[in-house]
């Protein structure tokens, strides 16, 4: 048994004030305080709007894509359960397998060289002393033009007939004969690629711009004290501390141009020849121009989770790999 002095000293302590839970959930709810049930209700009108949304806009297309995949449905008819059919359909679709095949050079391809042009770009602004705002808002000009309407203009610049860019080589003397830009597989395929580089190396500068000037100066005299050129400050310096950054915007970029859609409807349609057929592409054709909706939502969904693959990973590696460094 304890004795009296204990007793009395364990008495005198103050008892530990009771941690109340956050008010989620209904039983905790009933539990809470009015001050906490109104913060509750608030934050649940706060965010109902954008609920809704994301119901009707994402979440209800994607369910519904999902069991489209599964019938054999048609365009007014609703269709009967066929499993995994159209999936195997596809798989032993040439078309298909060549639409898969673009789709990951096309993604590889435009996003390296928007990264490596972005790159260049953010650091000459990065350098500049005058007119920063006005260069700034005029670079963002191809990334905040409708994609319709730049993609209109690059077609007609490409056009075999009309094309300013064969007038200006031809001018200088580099080409003879015209190039018909988008008539060839290799030549329509880097065409589409270099529009998509176009337009998505403004938002590359931009990121990559915001990432540079967070790097105190102080790291950059302390690197030339030790006798770095620019080339090792920039390789030892700049590119790991730009690390995180560059890799959260090349995940955006991945997935933006995995599904890129307009850009290649209205450059080539997916010709010459099924050449440039991406994924999108080619289920808007199946689905759309043929009318068969289950065969559409099936090559729709098989990007997923090819997707769904590089999220994880580039997640994975922000926070755990060399992307990750400092975060806690």
């Amino acid at each position: 048994m304890p004795s009296p002095a204990q007793s009395t000293a364990s008495a005198a302590l103050p008892k530990p004030a009771r941690i109340r839970p956050a008010a989620f959930g209904l039983g905790r709810f009933r539990r809470a305080t009015p001050t906490e049930r109104r913060e509750w209700l608030l934050a649940l009108i706060l965010l109902t709007p954008a609920l809704v949304m994301l119901l009707l806009f994402v979440a209800y297309p994607f369910v519904r894509g999902i069991w489209l995949g599964l019938l054999d449905s048609v365009v007014g008819r609703e269709g009967d359960f066929v499993g995994l059919q159209n999936y195997a359909k596809l798989w032993n679709d040439s078309i298909f397998r060549r639409a898969a095949a673009n789709t990951f050079v096309y993604t590889g391809f435009a996003t390296v060289l928007k990264l490596a042009m972005g790159m260049m770009v953010a650091l000459m602004m990065n350098s500049l002393i005058g007119f920063k705002r006005i260069l700034r808002a005029s670079m963002l000009l191809p990334w905040i033009v409708p994609t319709v309407l730049s993609t209109l203009a690059w077609k007609w610049m490409l056009d075999p007939t009309f094309s300013i860019v064969n007038w200006a080589l031809y001018q200088v003397g580099l080409i003879r004969l015209r190039i018909d830009w988008l008539g060839g597989p290799v030549m329509a395929m880097g065409s589409v690629i270099l529009v998509n580089a176009w337009r998505g190396t403004p938002f590359f500068a931009i990121t990559l711009l915001a990432g540079l000037q967070t790097i105190s100066p102080d790291v950059y005299e302390a690197s030339s004290i030790d006798g770095a050129n620019a080339w090792q400050r920039f390789w030892k310096v700049t590119w790991p501390l730009l690390m995180p950054v560059t890799t959260v915007v090349m995940l955006f970029s991945v997935i933006q141009t995995f599904a890129d859609f307009q850009l290649v409807y209205i450059l080539t349609g997916g010709g010459p020849a099924n050449s440039t057929h991406l994924f999108a592409t080619y289920a808007y054709q199946i689905g759309v121009a043929t009318g068969k909706l289950g065969e559409g939502a099936a090559a729709s969904l098989a990007m997923f989770p090819f997707l769904f693959l590089v999220v994880l990973f580039q997640l994975w590696y922000i926070r755990h790999g060399e992307g990750g460094k400092g975060v806690a």
